[in-house]
């Protein structure tokens, strides 16, 4: 009887999450050099020949000193927190939503209108719950849809767009009411 295959044991980059044979086709090679270097010398010899070595005890020295702090720098003075870098697979990075809410009004069949509330849920409000209270407030029709970019909005039907500024800072107060745009004629205006 044949023996089982054991598991393969693969090796991650701490920089780029990409398996380290990938790494230099990845976005940012140069970042996974002194990672590399320091974990994976056997998969990239080369960065460890010739002219790189004054370069490699270099890097290796300055990520050896390196440390993950709480936001104080070596000299003591705080600086500003930066957020980690979310990165989706592949290496690609994720932009992080701005917090604001959109409303635009939808004219359809040339007195119909449709109000549309995008990026209530960045506020952790509940879109189901606000398209009821959204609805009994304005005596209305109120729903959850997936707009164009595949994200939850709620449309209300009629046009309500001034009316509901005041409704939604009152109900979650959350939601400042410096974070509340309109779209109008394809411009984004404030709504204070």
């Amino acid at each position: 009887m044949a023996e089982k295959p054991k598991p393969v044991q693969v090796l991650y980059c701490g920089v780029c999450g990409l398996p380290a044979e990938y790494c230099e086709f990845g976005p940012d090679f140069e970042k996974c050099k002194p990672w590399l270097i320091q974990n994976a010398t056997n998969i990239y010899p080369h960065l460890l020949q010739g002219e790189n070595a004054k370069e490699v005890d270099r890097v290796s020295n300055q990520l050896q000193s390196s440390s993950i702090t709480d936001g104080t720098s070596i000299s003591g003075s705080s600086a500003p927190k930066q957020e980690p870098v979310k990165r989706l697979p592949g290496g690609k990075i994720k932009k992080k939503e701005k917090q604001e809410v959109i409303i635009e009004k939808v004219t359809r069949n040339k007195r119909k209108s449709i109000t549309t509330l995008k990026g209530l849920d960045l506020f952790g409000v509940k879109l189901s719950d606000a398209s009821k209270k959204l609805g009994k407030k304005f005596a209305t029709g109120a729903s959850v849809v997936k707009g164009p970019t595949e994200k939850d909005q709620i449309d209300v039907q009629g046009d309500i767009a001034y009316d509901i500024v005041e409704f939604i800072t009152h109900t979650w107060p959350d939601v400042p009411e410096t974070a509340i745009f309109f779209i109008e004629d394809g411009k984004k205006v404030p709504a204070v």
